[in-house]
């Protein structure tokens, strides 16, 4: 038992104050209700309520990293803008599309070097070594003035997207994209060197394409409003997609119109099995109705350009 140092009540379960090392009872043991010594340094980085880490990191890294973002004109904190990106892949991989973009028009129309941007963006049969295309090719585009190749994918990562990263996870979301966008590419050289022509081959569509074979796997009767009237089920717009692809691939139709189908077989081959695995092994389930712009004749990614490059 000990006696309250304000009012001198005895007290069975004392209250030892850690800022000013008083003994109080229940009613004086906040600091504010025996005025601690304490609350004279509340304001003072160096008082009681010091941290107790070393002054010699003051002015280092952390300060230097704080006084940086103060001076950026965006809210990097929890709530500001760069918040909408966190734990959201679908977004993100948007976002580098379309930085991607900006960066391919600079190349091309500024520094006007068709070169570095074929070695910078574009996955080519002739140079497969160079790694770094097979994930650049995913996010570049068909270069301006074709600008629905971009819009084309886009309309369909941002309606589909969040759905199937809602599902499998930020982070299987990622793996799923990037896994299916570079063997897609590949792909897509692939059967290029074995027809014997050089392939070149950028886009998302692969990519695009996995997440649709995902939810029609998991819903296939999930409704989309196709250009935002005609409502059709998901399987039947996959089905489209695949019979299309598989009858440019066969010869049925003369020319592929610069559209890389095997990179759409192979993404949307990708997405159907990942869809059943996460269907046989997690419970669980879709919207039923879902609002969307589709993309042009040649799949999500539109109509393909000349000279061998397929966009997909």
């Amino acid at each position: 038992m000990a006696k309250c140092d304000v009012c001198g009540k005895n007290e069975n379960m004392p209250y030892n104050c850690r800022h000013c090392g008083g003994t109080y009872c229940a009613d004086h043991r906040l600091p504010e209700n025996h005025d601690c010594s304490g609350l004279q340094n509340w304001n003072d980085p160096k008082g009681v309520f010091d941290s107790g880490f070393d002054d010699s990191v003051d002015g280092g890294s952390t300060s230097r990293v704080s006084s940086l973002t103060s001076k950026i004109p965006i809210d990097t904190g929890p709530g500001g803008t760069f918040a909408y990106f966190r734990g959201n892949m679908t977004y993100t991989f948007l976002a580098l599309m379309w930085l991607t973009y900006a960066l391919q028009f600079i190349t091309l129309y500024i520094i006007g070097s068709t070169a570095l941007h074929e070695t910078l963006f574009v996955l080519t049969s002739q140079h497969p070594e160079f790694v770094w295309t097979w994930f650049t090719s995913i996010f570049a585009h068909a270069p301006f003035p074709d600008f629905f190749h971009l819009v084309g994918n886009s309309i369909v990562i941002f309606f589909f997207g969040p759905l199937v990263e809602r599902y499998v996870g930020s982070r299987n979301f990622a793996i799923l994209f990037i896994a299916s966008g570079v063997l897609a590419g590949l792909s897509q050289i692939a059967i290029s060197v074995a027809q014997g022509s050089p392939g070149a081959v950028i886009g998302a569509s692969g990519a695009a394409l996995a997440i649709m074979g995902v939810l029609t796997v998991l819903n296939p009767g999930l409704k989309v409003y196709l250009y935002f009237l005609l409502p059709v089920p998901i399987w039947l717009l996959t089905a489209g997609y695949a019979v299309m692809s598989i009858t440019f691939l066969s010869g049925a139709v003369g020319g592929g119109g610069g559209i890389a189908h095997m990179a759409h077989l192979v993404g949307l081959a990708i997405g159907l099995a990942y869809g059943q695995y996460v269907k046989n092994n997690r419970n669980v389930g879709a919207p039923n109705s879902l609002e969307f712009g589709g993309g042009g004749p040649g799949g999500p990614g539109g109509p393909g350009g000349p000279g061998g490059r397929r966009r997909f």
